[in-house]
């Protein structure tokens, strides 16, 4: 199928690129010159294992291309991903103004375009926005109705950072809402060659569905630090805990890992813009809010064991392992290593850091700390380490550790050996 995306950002980027692994033409749409060269050239804007050898690929086989003339590439497809973003506001509320846009200018060119053709909001937005929002702009701006000048369908992603070109091209689900049969057949036909069980329901539904399998996510990883709190408390290793629950199938081993909390551009946002949705309708929403508050506190819980172990940390230098807000990714977005630095700053303490990724985008937030070409460059002459993120390449052993000045290691994410590094403590074990 011949298909257009609205925004290369890490959704629409994925989307598009996997698409034309699939075997169909994909044109991808931004606003940026500077992002549509650098696809065009085979550079990825962002990080993503996989992605950009995946798009050099597709590029050469001229199945993908990018471009700014939104005109020229809804006309030439069939079916519209749109794929912006959806920021939060002050209150945590989603910011719909993108979307909106988006689908007055797909209605614009809608109205000279002979044929149906359908609309996709693949961009995560709370319940009501397909049908109240987008399909209306839409309308208003082709001069079509929908069902019948067009179709309007929603499919949510589910892609999990550094994972993501598998989890599109292996899902374990598609979720399809659709505004009618014919809108949904058209993108059931699109998937018809990924092997996954495919859900058809309404645009509402698919919205719900999408912030739900988030929330529940959240709250397993909030529940699991919580426990993690406790154990520590209680001279327990909580991944042992971890592992003894995780055997009982209602359960299951995945997102039962405690550390210092979940980041990134999904969980922080989408919860927030589920409790803002609630409490919108009149329903006060206690478990999530939790969750929240839950995970705001838990980075500061390696900065608390440091100062009990360290307790001036004016003068000292401070070793910092991991940006990003999880390994295979260098998205920094609500990464827990940006209130933990913070709080080391406001100590007085000197902070060399490194990251295999996020080092550019850190960068950006603090300036004036030190970065490392590597992690031994780092740890060398410190007086603590905090190992945040769990890259492959931070399994280490004791002797990686002897250059230190003083050896207290702290890890926020269980990646050491407690048989090769015996003197490292972990925030929840």
């Amino acid at each position: 199928m011949k298909i257009s995306v609205i925004g290369t950002g890490y959704v629409g980027l994925v989307t598009g690129t996997c698409f034309a692994e699939a075997g169909n033409d994909v044109t991808l749409v931004d606003i940026i010159q500077e992002k549509v060269d650098k696809i065009n050239r085979g550079v990825t804007p962002i990080y993503e294992e996989g992605l950009e050898d995946m798009l050099k690929s597709n590029l050469e086989r001229k199945r993908l291309r990018a471009t700014l003339d939104i005109r020229e590439a809804i006309l030439g497809s069939e079916v519209t991903f749109i794929s912006v973003g959806t920021p939060s506001k002050e209150d945590g509320s989603i910011d719909l103004k993108y979307i909106e846009q988006a689908a007055r200018d797909i209605g614009a060119v809608l109205k000279d375009k002979e044929g149906y053709h359908v609309v996709v909001v693949k961009s995560t937005v709370v319940p009501g926005t397909t049908e109240d929002v987008v399909t209306p702009a839409i309308e208003e701006a082709s001069g079509k109705k929908a069902g019948e000048g067009f179709g309007v369908c929603m499919n949510p992603e589910f892609l999990k950072e550094g994972k993501a070109v598998e989890d599109f091209m292996k899902p374990d689900r598609i979720v399809i809402g659709q505004l009618d049969e014919r809108s949904g057949d058209v993108i059931n036909r699109l998937y018809g060659s990924f092997n996954a069980p495919i859900i058809r329901t309404t645009t509402r539904t698919a919205e719900m569905i999408k912030y739900a399998a988030n929330a529940f996510l959240a709250a397993k990883i909030g529940m699991i630090n919580e426990i993690g709190n406790l154990c520590k408390r209680l001279g327990i290793d909580t991944n042992e805990v971890a592992n003894g629950i995780g055997h009982d199938t209602r359960i299951g081993h995945q997102f039962l890992r405690s550390g210092i909390g979940f980041g990134g551009s999904c969980f922080p946002k989408d919860v927030k813009a589920l409790i803002a949705k609630s409490r919108e309708t009149g329903y006060e929403p206690v478990i999530l809010d939790h969750i929240i508050k839950m995970n705001e506190m838990q980075p500061l819980q390696i900065f608390e064991l440091l100062k009990r172990k360290m307790p001036q940390l004016s003068g000292k230098t401070i070793a910092v392992l991991g940006l990003a807000f999880k390994a295979d990714t260098d998205d920094i977005r609500e990464s827990p290593a940006l209130k933990i630095v913070d709080a080391l700053l406001k100590e007085g303490a000197g902070i060399r850091a490194y990251d295999p990724k996020a080092m550019d985008s850190f960068r950006k937030e603090f300036p004036g700390i030190t970065y490392c070409g590597s992690a031994a460059e780092a740890i060398s002459g410190s007086d603590a380490c905090l190992i945040l993120t769990d890259w492959k390449e931070f399994d280490f052993s004791d002797k990686d550790f002897e250059s230190m000045s003083n050896k207290l290691i702290l890890e926020g994410r269980k990646i050491l050996k407690k048989e090769k590094v015996p003197l490292v403590e972990g925030v929840c074990w």
